[in-house]
């Protein structure tokens, strides 16, 4: 009886454990920043074997496995395999950007009549938050947690006229993987004083799996906006939103992205490509909403990307050069993967008529990034 007893007491146990298992964490180191400071990478992986792998420096998506639909996994997001390479040349793999993501024109701007001025990294203009933005330096991990999802929370203190921005910045970056296949990715901020935050992540996507021969450019797209903010030949909004109805800007229908993407159309002559923010909305919303779908059809992998922010920025790897050597050992070429950054629209700080990205005291930034995978024909697709 007592024997009995034990077997039946673990075999309880065992479901229960069994039960609460849930998705998981793992921690390891990555690598090491020039001054000896341990970058780490946590894991987070579900039941169905999707996988997210986070690095704590630039608060990076190092690689994320999801299943085709013979449920054979693959990486869709490109990265390096070690950490020289994120210190050799960043190109913003899988980061989280900021101060504020995207372009400022001349790298300036005017907050309560003063005049700022930030690096200038992109020819005339600041690009993601200047020369050392969110995506070079260390996060600290500050939580993790298990059970029916798996997340991550980093930190990063900003410090007053950090790349020559105001104020000094609380920032928390949350990654979160539950067993729907959704990967959230969550941004917070507060401030001491008033400053200009924008912030967003920066994965290169490539659904057929990083590295694969057939690249991006036959992936089906849709973007459920109106219009679109045309730029100058330094990538600048001119100011103007453009209907997107006639052009090669509209992606309200499920379209192949390299049917449009060697146009001779100017807007695409000035950015090598697209280098564009939609207008989804003209507000920032309470919950997500969808901005962008995408499918690829060899692998039957789709991906939604929803956000609470208003504009989408879709840039389609045009200088991807072939000289990188990614985690695959294969070599990124133009067009091998996209990227698609949820945010205000570039250049708000100049541009009064797109919004604003104003944070005060006592205010709380947040910009509620999820990435949403299925297969096509697999199961209702969220987002249709």
């Amino acid at each position: 009886m007592r024997i009995l007893m034990l077997t039946t007491s673990l075999l309880a146990a065992a479901a229960g454990a069994s039960a609460a298992e849930g998705a998981s964490v793992s921690r390891a180191s990555f690598g090491q920043m020039p001054d000896g400071q341990n970058v780490e990478a946590i894991t987070l992986r579900n039941e169905g074997g999707v996988t997210a792998r986070i690095i704590t420096y630039g608060a990076a998506l190092q690689s994320l496995l999801v299943p085709d639909r013979h449920e054979e996994l693959a990486d869709v997001t490109l990265g390096y395999p070690t950490m020289q390479g994120y210190l050799a040349k960043g190109e913003f793999f899988g980061a989280t950007v900021g101060r504020v993501a995207n372009r400022i024109a001349g790298g300036r701007f005017t907050l309560d009549g003063q005049s700022y001025q930030t690096p200038l990294n992109d020819g005339p203009n600041a690009l993601h938050g200047g020369t050392r933005g969110f995506d070079k330096v260390l996060w600290k991990v500050v939580e993790v947690k298990e059970g029916p999802s798996a997340s991550v929370t980093l930190r990063y203190l900003s410090p007053h006229m950090d790349q020559g921005y105001p104020g000094a910045l609380d920032v928390t970056a949350t990654y979160t993987l539950d067993e729907s296949n959704t990967l959230a990715v969550d941004y917070r901020a507060t401030t001491d004083r008033p400053t200009v935050v924008n912030l967003s992540n920066h994965a290169y996507w490539n659904l057929a799996g990083e590295g694969s021969a057939e690249g991006a450019m036959g992936h089906l797209l849709t973007i459920p906006a109106d219009h679109f903010t045309p730029v100058n030949a330094t990538l600048i909004p001119t100011g103007e939103l453009r209907p997107v109805a006639g052009t090669v800007f509209d992606f309200r229908r499920p379209t192949p992205i390299g049917e449009r993407v060697r146009t001779n159309d100017p807007q695409i002559l000035y950015g090598k490509g697209y280098d564009h923010n939609w207008v989804v909305a003209r507000d920032v919303a309470r919950a997500p909403r969808l901005l962008a779908r995408v499918e690829d059809p060899s692998s039957g992998r789709v991906m939604h990307v929803l956000s609470n922010q208003p504009g989408i920025q879709f840039y389609s790897g045009n200088f991807l050069d072939g000289t990188i050597v990614g985690k695959s050992g294969r070599l990124y070429r133009q067009g091998d993967a996209i990227v698609l950054e949820p945010q205000m629209f570039p250049d708000t700080p100049n541009q009064p008529a797109f919004g604003s990205v104003r944070l005060n005291p006592g205010q709380t930034y947040r910009n509620t990034i999820l990435f949403r995978f299925s297969t096509a024909g697999s199961a209702p697709d969220p987002g249709r």
